[in-house]
């Protein structure tokens, strides 16, 4: 009897948490990979969650895109630099387990514990999930001369591969040359929102470089991304526009 009780408990629990996320209105794509099914969860601004063959990935989690009291643990969390708007310590907190890999830039490192260290160019696996971390950097864009918002070598973008999909996730940068050498991108996230990151047609650039199948701007505020998808139109690139702001 006591454990049926517990069972009906444990059973409302979970629904509760169910209905508590989906009630936060968190848009999402499913895709089918070599090595199982891909969610895409787009969470709001630079912060967004993966599910991926039982594996929780967390990007960028900032408290003030979700409650993430309600989301999942997770088993990896990519911090892709150190702005107030892409690392969030309580945020990561509500979803560590005791086993959660996190990955960062250096300069995101204090504070966070078992933290993985990724410079530009660093490769890494994780459970199967192949890893590389990426430039991500202004040319143009600065807050006073000689001072880019996010200055060369110091923050990351990451090339994931999953199950033989390959994601690019590119933090915060500008249409890097780098990029040039991004191939068989599947999905690509780029921001674009001045002057921290791109306009329309630097992204569209961006993405001409890499030439990824589907594209999601991210990031983007209150950016023109039906300006992105005109510029884009014809090219072969599935421009898809969720809900991120």
């Amino acid at each position: 009897m006591r454990a049926h009780k517990l069972l009906i408990f444990i059973t409302g629990f979970l629904f509760m948490v169910n209905m508590s996320y989906g009630q936060q209105d968190i848009e999402k794509d499913s895709f089918e990979t070599g090595g199982g099914a891909l969610e895409l969860w787009f969470i709001g601004h630079g912060t967004l969650m993966f599910e991926y063959n039982d594996l929780i990935i967390h990007i960028d989690p900032v408290s003030r895109e979700a409650d993430y009291s309600t989301l999942p643990d997770a088993d990896l969390i990519l911090i892709t630099h150190e702005h107030g708007d892409h690392l969030d310590q309580a945020a990561i907190k509500k979803i560590l387990k005791d086993d959660t890999q996190i990955i960062c830039n250096e300069a995101s490192s204090p504070g966070l514990g078992n933290c993985l260290v990724m410079a530009n160019g660093d490769k890494t696996l994780f459970k199967g999930i192949n890893i590389e971390a990426v430039p991500a950097y202004n040319i143009k864009n600065e807050r006073s001369p000689g001072n880019p918002f996010h200055p060369r070598g110091r923050g990351n973008g990451y090339i994931l591969d999953l199950g033989g999909k390959r994601i690019y996730v590119a933090g915060d940068t500008e249409n890097i040359p780098e990029m040039k050498g991004f191939r068989d991108i599947d999905i690509a996230f780029l921001p674009m929102s001045l002057p921290y990151t791109m306009s329309p047609q630097m992204a569209a650039d961006a993405a001409l470089m890499i030439m990824p199948g589907i594209l999601y701007p991210y990031h983007f505020g209150s950016s023109d991304t039906g300006e992105l998808v005109k510029l884009l139109d014809g090219t072969g690139i599935d421009v898809r526009i969720r809900k991120l702001q």
